[in-house]
């Protein structure tokens, strides 16, 4: 998408007791455990900001946010995103900032009960570490005219960052989105208002967001929500390119501008941007035909096929047909001099309109992927005809060589971001996977490449993408390298890799993003423009860094053992029905049963809940062309066996050894077949314990015989054959889409077999009745916490499992020097089945633990820290 877009922060309105009878509800009825499911549907389908708010006159609002904030900080899928705490009452706000961890929002301060009050309430936020909404209000009132809005947020900006020092990026004004179209002439510029006060805000008080909540813009057409929804959408679509970057919204509700009916549209239009008296009585006029769904279903018929060709071409490129492709390109080619002009041409003129829309958030990448199929056919079928005239080809917008480093095996996403690329007319060189520095830099320079994209997803490939970089300034590279994957970062980017490289580094967070960086730094008066803004943005991100303080108090890690958690082992731990390894084989049709969705989308850039995201009214229809088609793929690889699953598992006899899990060989205990080293939490936990995975299970010294589990399983035995066949063929869609659904075809294997390991193998569970849904929320009994996550964040602890199951041997799985999985579709872990066992974060350690590692494992300090450092305190 757009930059404007893609910057976009959606604020999740539904934990909000005055928005959503459902969560009042709940709250007053004290139901806090499905209230955080509320919370935690927000962050799954997109909310990348939760907005809290208890005001509700019949409760104790300071208890229920303190309830319901220590709540989500104990549940790492919602406690992931930034949380909003929303209140009128001060009380409130300050009982909501001592519970919440990291950094938080407040909702909101302002200039009605004039400077002192504002200025105390300021500096006790910034004490706080959180950021804070600033509403367009003073001690005369609301803001409603523009003039007043840009007053109030002129006048609020000064007063914060001159006299209370506040960080500029940690204010977000809320220049109040009032109601249009309510037959009050006064209130029909509203709109227009606050989005040009949006736009003069942001260019005069530099660095600040602008946010609002809104749905208030439409509360004239409660119940028409066809109506609502295109006002929200035609609000948002010129507000955000005034600078409006977040916003309390439900993404759910957002029609696609392009695809409001044009009647509407332009009736919406007119009543937002206060075009003309008539405005609102039209739009009045209107609505009853949009009551309802309002829309006409539309039949799909063929006639795009009598446009002339050029715009079949385009047709078939934007909506991803092949069927005519060859038939149409025969026709381009027999109307052109030369073949190669029906590249340079059509096709390309096809693809500039996917860019356009792609860009403009008006296509989705499922869709951009299949466009790039549909463009590869055509140019393969015109392949030996320009071969034939010796032609030398038609002139790429750059050449990209792109890598995933030494030590990783993970591709999806860099392969998306390459055929995202290609559909802008840009040369991809793909190295593929695990490739070491040396290599990369030789191709680069044989190419002549014009720039370097780096990829990974586990945290050592970070460090490698540093090596890369020191080695390029060595070398005296001047090409600029792009830094991605999962694991990447802004602040990983500023501060570890863009200050050992002279030539600029941009940190490209998804595929939606790529094309716009790489036509700034190909273009030799953008660049420079570019290089300064990143360098602004990178100083900005490294001195934040610096000043950032700890999200709590760290301890010594003796503290922090004498804080450990203690299960309760009154029931003894059941003994596995069968102790040591076994290999497991299963049939992929039973597999796809214990598929969990959602991620499959996510990897594809659609958010969302599966089932819901399949109705979604913004990606609905995309999301069930891909559900359908990632369907089909799974009855192929099914029917064909292209795809195998192998998997082992293995239960042993185990004690507790302070931090350690000491493994045995058999029940004797006399022997030890290995040793599990974990990490513990070392933060101030004056409520809680301060957590290790070997709490789980019994000491040594305890009398009482427990025992731990190992697996490692993969569906991607095949996978990169089937991968380069599609490949091969030109269809890019599919060679991502098999690595797609080998992913979850992985995870839903790990979930399998937990499952028979609790109800048969070792058998703690053996009445266990639960659904796929049930299973996906983990409500059974026990955990299987994967090295490299947040339970376990270090990797070397995947060999000892390798070891312990001889994985290699019963699975042909393979781990790199990284501690990457081969294939990349695969899963590993540990087993713990006391009821009491659960998922924490690690997060930041001291150097005492480090060391006191280093010891157990017999590590010199060097390799301790260079293992450790995702988890280091700075």
């Amino acid at each position: 998408m757009s930059a404007e877009f893609s910057s976009f922060i959606n604020i999740g309105e539904r934990t909000n007791v005055t928005g959503s009878a459902m969560f009042k509800r709940l709250i007053l009825e004290g139901d806090y455990e499905t209230a955080l499911d509320v919370a935690r549907q927000q962050v799954e389908n997109g909310a990348q900001i939760i907005d809290i708010n208890m005001d509700e006159a019949m409760l104790d609002s300071v208890q229920a946010m303190q309830t319901f904030l220590n709540l989500i900080a104990s549940e790492p899928d919602i406690s992931r995103v930034p949380i909003m705490i929303d209140s009128s009452k001060w009380e409130v706000i300050e009982a909501g900032l001592k519970c919440v961890q990291g950094k938080s929002i407040v909702n909101s301060i302002s200039l009605k009960e004039g400077e002192a009050s504002f200025l105390r309430q300021a500096r006790l936020i910034k004490r706080y570490g959180a950021a804070t909404v600033v509403m367009a209000f003073d001690e005369k009132g609301q803001a409603d005219t523009k003039a007043r809005k840009i007053e109030i947020c002129q006048r609020s900006y000064k007063l914060l960052t001159e006299e209370v020092d506040f960080a500029p990026e940690d204010i977000i004004f809320d220049p109040n989105i009032f109601a249009v179209a309510t037959g009050i002439e006064e209130h029909d510029n509203y709109a227009v208002d606050f989005i040009e006060a949006t736009r003069v805000i942001r260019e005069t008080c530099p660095h600040v967001h602008v946010s609002g909540g809104l749905s208030n813009i439409s509360f004239s057409f409660r119940g028409n929500n066809p109506v609502r929804e295109a006002m929200h959408s035609v609000f948002l679509y010129h507000a955000i390119r005034a600078g409006l970057d977040m916003a309390i919204v439900n993404a759910g509700q957002l029609e696609v501008y392009d695809e409001i009916p044009l009647e509407l549209r332009e009736a919406v239009e007119d009543v937002i941007l206060n075009r003309h008296s008539g405005a609102t009585d039209k739009l009045l006029e209107l609505a009853p035909k949009y009551q309802g769904d309002g829309k006409a279903v539309v039949k799909e018929d063929l006639a795009w096929r009598e446009l002339p060709v050029n715009k079949r071409l385009e047709h078939a490129l934007v909506k991803g047909i092949t069927d005519f492709i060859e038939e149409d390109t025969e026709a381009a080619r027999a109307a052109a001099d030369k073949p190669l002009h029906v590249i340079e041409g059509p096709l390309m003129d096809g693809m500039n309109v996917v860019g356009d829309l792609f860009g403009e958030g008006k296509m989705f990448l499922p869709q951009v992927v299949k466009s790039a199929r549909v463009m590869k056919k055509a140019v393969a079928y015109l392949q030996p005809y320009i071969e034939a005239e010796k032609s030398e080809g038609t002139k790429s917008n750059g050449k990209i060589l792109l890598a995933t480093v030494k030590g990783d095996v993970h591709d999806i996403g860099k392969n998306i971001v390459g055929v995202v690329l290609q559909c802008n007319n840009f040369e991809v060189i793909d190295m593929g996977v695990m490739v070491p520095c040396a290599a990369i830099l030789q191709k680069a320079k044989e190419e002549d490449v014009d720039m370097i994209g780096l990829s990974g997803l586990i945290t050592p490939s970070l460090d490698e993408m540093v090596h890369v970089a020191k080695e390029m300034q060595r070398l005296e590279y001047d090409l600029p390298l792009l830094i991605g994957g999962a694991t990447t970062s802004k602040a990983h980017t500023a501060v570890k890799i863009e200050q050992n490289y002279h030539a600029p580094v941009a940190y490209v967070p998804n595929a939606s993003r790529a094309v716009g960086v790489c036509q700034k730094l190909l273009n030799t008066e953008s660049r420079a423009i570019y290089a300064k803004e990143l360098s602004k943005e990178y100083d900005i991100v490294r001195e934040q860094h610096a000043r950032k303080k700890p999200r709590s108090k760290a301890i010594p890690l003796q503290q922090a053992r004498d804080n450990a958690f203690e299960p309760d082992f009154t029931v003894l731990p059941t003994t596995p029905n069968k102790l040591g390894v076994t290999p497991v084989s299963v049939d992929l049709e039973v597999l796809r049963h214990y598929i969990d969705w959602t991620p499959f989308f996510l990897t594809w850039s659609l958010a969302g809940k599966y089932p819901r995201i399949l109705t979604d009214e913004v990606v609905g229809e995309q999301a069930r062309s891909l559900f359908d088609d990632a369907n089909t793929m799974l009855d192929n690889v099914i029917a064909d066996g292209s795809l195998t699953a192998k998997g082992v598992f293995g239960l042993f006899p185990a004690n507790r050894q302070e931090d350690d899990v000491v493994i045995y060989t058999d029940e004797s205990r006399t022997e030890v077949l290995g040793v599990a080293h974990h990490l513990r939490q070392q933060t101030h936990k004056p409520k809680g314990a301060n957590y290790c995975l070997s709490d789980f299970v019994a000491a040594t010294g305890s009398g009482i015989k427990d025992y731990v589990g190992a697996f490692a399983v993969t569906a991607g035995i095949g996978e990169d054959e089937l991968a380069k066949k599609f490949e091969a063929d030109g269809d890019d869609y599919n060679a991502i889409m098999v690595k797609a659904v080998a992913d979850r075809l992985a995870e839903a294997f790990a979930e399998y077999l937990h499952e028979q390991v609790r109800k048969h193998y070792w058998g703690y569970a053996a009445d266990e009745a639960l659904d796929n849904d049930a299973l996906i929320r983990e409500k059974y009994q026990g955990i299987r916490p994967a090295p490299g996550y947040a339970a376990c964040p270090e990797h070397t602890e995947k060999q000892l499992i390798w070891d312990l199951l001889d994985a290699e041997q019963h699975t042909s799985m393979k781990l790199t020097e990284s501690y990457a999985m081969w294939p990349g579709a695969a899963v590993s872990g540990w087993y713990f089945a006391h009821p009491d066992a659960r998922y924490f974060a690690v997060a930041k350690i001291q150097s005492d633990q480090v060391e006191d590692y280093a010891r157990r494992k017999s590590w010199d300090m060097e390799t301790a820290v260079r293992w450790l450092a995702p988890n280091l305190n700075d």
